[in-house]
């Protein structure tokens, strides 16, 4: 049995940055728990071909470690896969790392105040545990029937078989979200037939991505504030943003003439445009970014089927149109498990319940941080705290902050647990639904990965990313219910009744 006070549960980029924050706070009895060889997250697991953030590389690094050797505005998955390497060195990250240690389960021990995880490194008992696994850890594969029976290649973006061969092959793509429109500019030109399978166009502007040359990397190297200069210049114009998204969607619609005159240049032939031109508002469904995906689709050895799929046979796939395609191979860019959070299921408190009961009717947390019966246990990029706009980094640094409060807090005032009070979640949560609203992921006409079965969008934060860091710049105490430690030097007590949170919560 491994005791530590802290566990942190994965290796991407939040995990990483809760170690170094954890370091830079002087906590050092902590582990990182990791199911795979290395750190690295998603931008380990994502390695297929034309993989690439679609944030701008100067908001995409942590705050306390820019980096200057970007090569491109739009950083490909290499790059940033070393980026996290190398914070994981540098930050002192290695010596705390359990790799290969996948968390089977997550139980409450009620009596000893301590969380017990069985992972296939071995048990390990910690105060504290921070959920880092993120949203996009777990693909998703669509619900089509036949697909246990296709017999040739298939599988996930996020999952790429590189050992197949892909040239000279006939190939299906199901899926039009951010990794297939990168992908698929980069084996078009090598197989013998594609065939994308579109259940609805999205909205894509120009990328504009550039090469950052090796004077503008010196300058970032050498002058002093000037990478963050750019960095900053880079987030305001981003939170403006939200004005669109968030607030009155109909500002939308200048970047949606854009977006139409961008396919109406890329895709000479009428049919095709009429296929791959969006149905519902722009910014209901993710903002695709990209140059070469259109021009993609209008080569002669592309079809695009934009009526889904309805069927897969052993060596076809069937479109909802009834056409009938046979193909070597299929690929899936069908997005991850969100709104439904599969580790949910293995998470329990202390009377037995799971996270995933808990949260049957819907995922919601305190400040996407906490979660009501479940003490002690922190999510970092948990419930309503991604982004339409922006860099996740910003939102996991505002999170990891937090969390560290938190820890402060207990050391301080020699709190054994802390819980958040339902109520006050449930009135941050109330004030969500209300902000959301009016917003265009609620009202866009589309069906996203935002919204989860019940059409409640728990996936997004609802306005500016500073207000969300202005609320989590402190641990608000009075929010939670908590116990303290028992003094060592007093006679034997009965334990200490929770403090009741306080009567507001801060939205």
């Amino acid at each position: 049995m491994t005791d530590v006070r802290v566990a942190v549960v994965g290796s991407g980029f939040a995990g990483i940055g809760m170690a170094v924050g954890l370091r830079r706070s002087g906590v050092e009895d902590f582990v990182v728990l990791e199911r795979a060889g290395e750190v690295g997250g998603t931008w380990r697991d994502n390695a297929y071909p034309g993989c690439a953030c679609d944030v701008p590389s100067q908001l995409y690094s942590f705050s306390h470690r820019l980096n200057p050797r970007w090569s491109r505005s739009f950083a490909p998955q290499g790059e940033i896969l070393d980026y996290l390497r190398s914070c994981a060195r540098t930050g002192g990250v290695e010596p705390h790392l359990r790799l290969g240690h996948d968390v089977r389960s997550m139980r409450f021990d009620a009596e000893a105040r301590c969380w017990l995880l069985d992972t296939t490194g071995g048990p390990v008992r910690a105060e504290v545990v921070v959920a880092a696994v993120g949203a996009l850890s777990e693909p998703r594969l669509p619900d089509v029937p036949g697909i246990e029976r296709f017999g040739g290649a298939m599988f996930h973006s996020a999952a790429w078989d590189h050992r197949y061969d892909l040239t000279g092959k006939k190939v299906a793509v199901v899926g039009t979200g951010a990794s297939s429109i990168q992908f698929i500019p980069q084996i078009q030109p090598l197989v013998d037939r594609l065939v994308l399978f579109q259940r609805s166009a999205p909205w894509v502007l120009p990328r504009r991505d550039r090469a950052i040359g090796p004077v503008e990397r010196a300058v970032y190297r050498h002058v002093p504030g000037a990478q963050r200069l750019v960095r900053a210049a880079i987030y305001w114009g981003r939170e403006g943003y939200v004005l669109g998204f968030a607030r009155r969607p109909g500002l939308l619609r200048l970047a949606q003439r854009v977006s139409l005159a961008h396919l109406r240049r890329q895709v000479p032939d009428e049919e095709l445009r009429a296929v791959l031109t969006p149905r519902y508002t722009m910014g209901c469904k993710r903002i695709l970014l990209s140059d070469d995906y259109y021009p993609a689709l209008s080569r002669p050895n592309v079809e695009v089927v934009g009526a889904g799929v309805a069927e897969v046979r052993e060596h076809a796939v069937v479109g909802s149109d009834g056409s009938v395609h046979d193909v070597d191979a299929v690929i899936f860019g069908t997005g991850f498990h969100v709104t439904d959070f599969p580790a949910a299921a293995h998470i329990h408190r202390g009377d037995g319940t799971s996270l995933a009961q808990v949260w049957r009717e819907g995922m919601e947390a305190y400040k996407g941080t906490t979660v009501a019966g479940f003490p002690n246990l922190f999510f970092l990029v948990g419930p309503n705290t991604g982004l339409g706009h922006s860099s996740m980094v910003f939102m996991i640094e505002s999170q990891v902050a937090y969390v560290l409060d938190a820890l402060r807090t207990m050391e301080r005032r020699r709190l054994r647990t802390v819980d958040v009070d339902a109520g006050a979640q449930a009135r941050f949560n109330a004030g969500l639904v209300d902000q959301l609203a009016g917003s265009v992921w609620n009202t866009g006409g589309c069906h996203s990965w935002y919204l989860d079965a019940r059409g409640r969008n728990t996936t997004l934060w609802p306005g500016f990313s500073f207000e969300f860091r202005r609320q989590t710049r402190r641990f608000d105490v009075e929010h939670y219910r908590v116990e303290e430690r028992p003094d060592p030097d007093a006679p034997p007590r009965p334990a200490a009744s929770p403090v009741p949170a306080g009567a507001g919560a801060d939205r």
